[in-house]
Order: structure tokens, then C-alpha cells, then sequence
């Protein structure tokens, strides 16, 4: 494939790399650390059709953006198998010149319809989101009542189908902690990747304290006093996982400490919401309209000159500035589910 015209780096000479693609704000499930139901009622005003991009739109998108340096593609939403005729969209991605990888993140209700479908398209990897083996807890946690079982047997659908299967469980103290080493063993047995994840103040309506997270570290002592564990070297610059593995397997599990220990100084990653707009931090409160100069005409050397200024100018750190200041920032942030996590 083709190498990025210039790869592209901000002010802390960090590479533009990967970009997630959100396309679509709408969700079926209703996360407390997500879209907590109380906010994402019924009476919610998600976005309108019109004002999505649409699949052509996205894969000129891509286009540019691997024209400075990405080559990793992670589609996310909301919840993305919820955008009709995703393969499709997959499909024309993975024709794109210098795309080299291709995720998705989903939550895993809607997966064994579409699987067979996702994979011949393109899709190289699938992550599902799963917080509990317990069906009283996994069902107050996603918000309705959606049962475990149903996500476990469309995990292995998918898996059969020849996707390879992350899990990524997000840890809240007092709410999910006591699944920790259920989960471990489990996916240890069924040789799927698992990933925690600390509970993170994205957004601004999951009432995120600090004093529900739950440290990585303690979570790895905790895991390798059962199953002991022996760390794995970092695969690729700014990988936001400390992986190890089992001892005596080829099993990984992984831990992403965005609270505790930061990787602000290697994040390679932008995000592109539903809508158009770049956001180049989980916890951006604004991003730059690519939309409107889009469907206004724009060349692909407009485009590609307000991206690459965009990220030229970025300077983000968000969790590096919130670990040092001990505290919460009180800032206002884009909502997750519209930026895509």
C-alpha cells in the first residue's frame, strides 16, 4: 500500500495514526458510564439523518487522512451495527490506499447477524464491550436489561466466523469489581484478549468520583496471585494497552490506566464524530465541522490542509493534567457516545 504523503505530527511530535470512526450517536444499550438513561431518554434529540455523514463522505475522509499518516481504522458509535448497511461502508473503507487496519467496537447484541457479513468485508478485528458475567449486574450496567448469554453466544459466533475477539470490561468500584477474577477466568479459558479498563470522566453525565476507580495495578496483583501473569512487550508506538499473558499460554489480557497512568505523551489517535467533526482527545469539548466545508465544495487539498492544521496545533493531555492536579477538571466534554470512545 501506499505511504502517507507526510505524516503529520502536533506540538508534542506525536504522529496522527489511528482514527476512530463514529457513525452513528445512537445506542441500544443505556451505560451508566456511557448514556445513562436518566439523560438518553426517550425524549433525547440524537442527530438526524441528514446530518450524518454519509458512507461516501467517510471513505473520502479516510482517504485524506491516510494521506498524513493513518493507517489504522476503528469504527465505533454509539453502537455501530446499529448504521444500516455497514459492510457496505466497511467494504469501501478497505479499498482505501494506505488503510492497513480495520476494528470495530461494539457492545455485541446485534454482532451474530452481521459477523459472517463484517468480516468478508474487511473487518480484521472485533472488540466487545461486556462489564459482567453476572446477569442482575450486566443488566443494570448496560441500562436494559440485556443478558450476558446473549452476548457470550455472539462472541463466539463471531469468533467462528474468524474474527479475532477482544473484551473490554470497564471497572467501577462498588458496582462490577467483584467480577474481575470471573471474568478473567473465563476468557482465559475461551482464549479470548480481555482488557480492563478504569472507569474514566468522559463526558459529563456519568458522575464520575475518583474514588470509584479502581487502579490497574491492583487489578494485575489480584489476577496474578490466582493465574500468574507475565508482561508482553508493546506491540507499535502508543499502544494504550499493558498487555501480559498467562504463564504457559499464548492468552493475553491487557489494562488500560487512562486515570492512573496516562498516555497522553503517545496518543496517536483523532476521532471523527457522526456529524463530521474532528475531535483529536477522548476528552475534547469541541472539534473542528469537516462537514460543512465538505458538502461546500471543499477540494481534497482543503480538506487535507485543515486536518493536517488541526492536528499541527494539537496539544492535548488531558489525563496527564488531570493526574497531576489530583482532582477532577471542570471542564465541559463531549459525550462519548457522539465522539465515539
Amino acid at each position: 500500500m501506499g505511504q502517507p504523503r507526510d505524516r503529520v505530527k502536533d506540538m508534542l511530535d506525536r504522529p496522527l495514526r489511528d482514527l476512530r470512526i463514529s457513525v452513528t450517536d445512537r445506542c441500544n444499550f443505556r451505560c451508566t458510564y456511557c448514556m445513562p438513561a436518566e439523560i438518553f431518554g426517550a425524549g433525547y434529540a440524537f442527530l438526524e439523518k441528514e446530518k450524518l455523514l454519509t458512507f461516501e463522505e467517510i471513505t473520502r475522509l479516510t482517504g485524506i487522512f491516510t494521506k498524513l499518516g493513518v493507517e489504522k481504522i476503528r469504527i465505533t458509535g454509539g453502537e455501530p451495527l446499529l448504521r444500516g448497511e455497514l459492510p457496505k461502508l466497511i467494504r469501501m473503507i478497505d479499498s482505501v490506499n494506505g488503510v492497513q487496519d480495520i476494528a470495530l467496537t461494539t457492545n455485541g447484541s446485534l454482532l451474530a447477524k452481521q459477523a459472517h457479513a463484517l468480516k468478508e468485508a474487511g473487518v480484521r478485528r472485533v472488540t466487545v464491550s461486556l462489564d459482567s458475567l453476572d446477569d442482575t449486574r450486566f443488566g443494570l450496567m448496560n441500562g436494559v436489561g440485556y443478558s450476558v448469554k446473549k452476548v457470550l453466544d455472539n462472541i463466539e459466533v463471531a469468533a467462528q466466523a474468524g474474527l479475532p475477539v477482544k473484551i473490554n470490561m470497564v471497572v467501577k468500584k462498588g458496582t462490577n469489581d467483584e467480577d474481575i477474577l470471573p471474568m478473567a477466568r473465563y476468557f482465559k479459558e475461551k482464549g479470548h484478549a480481555l482488557r480492563f479498563i478504569e472507569f474514566m470522566d468522559v463526558g459529563n453525565t456519568n458522575g464520575w468520583k475518583l474514588d470509584e476507580v479502581v487502579p490497574s495495578r491492583t487489578i494485575v496483583d489480584m489476577i496474578h496471585a490466582e493465574m500468574p501473569l507475565e508482561p508482553v512487550e508493546e506491540g507499535y508506538y502508543g499502544e494504550v494497552a499493558s498487555r501480559y499473558r498467562y504463564v504457559g499460554t499464548n492468552v493475553e489480557i491487557g489494562f488500560i490506566s487512562s486515570v492512573t497512568q496516562p498516555f497522553c505523551a503517545t496518543c496517536t489517535r483523532a476521532r471523527l464524530s457522526a456529524e463530521g467533526r474532528l475531535y483529536t482527545c477522548l476528552f475534547a469539548s469541541k472539534g473542528v465541522d469537516l462537514r460543512t466545508p465538505l458538502r461546500n465544495g471543499a477540494s481534497d487539498d482543503d480538506l487535507e490542509q485543515l486536518i493536517r492544521g488541526t492536528w499541527k496545533k494539537r496539544g492535548d493531555r488531558y489525563s496527564e493534567v488531570r493526574l497531576n492536579q489530583s482532582s477532577d477538571l471542570k471542564i465541559e466534554k463531549a459525550e462519548m457516545s457522539y465522539l465515539g470512545g
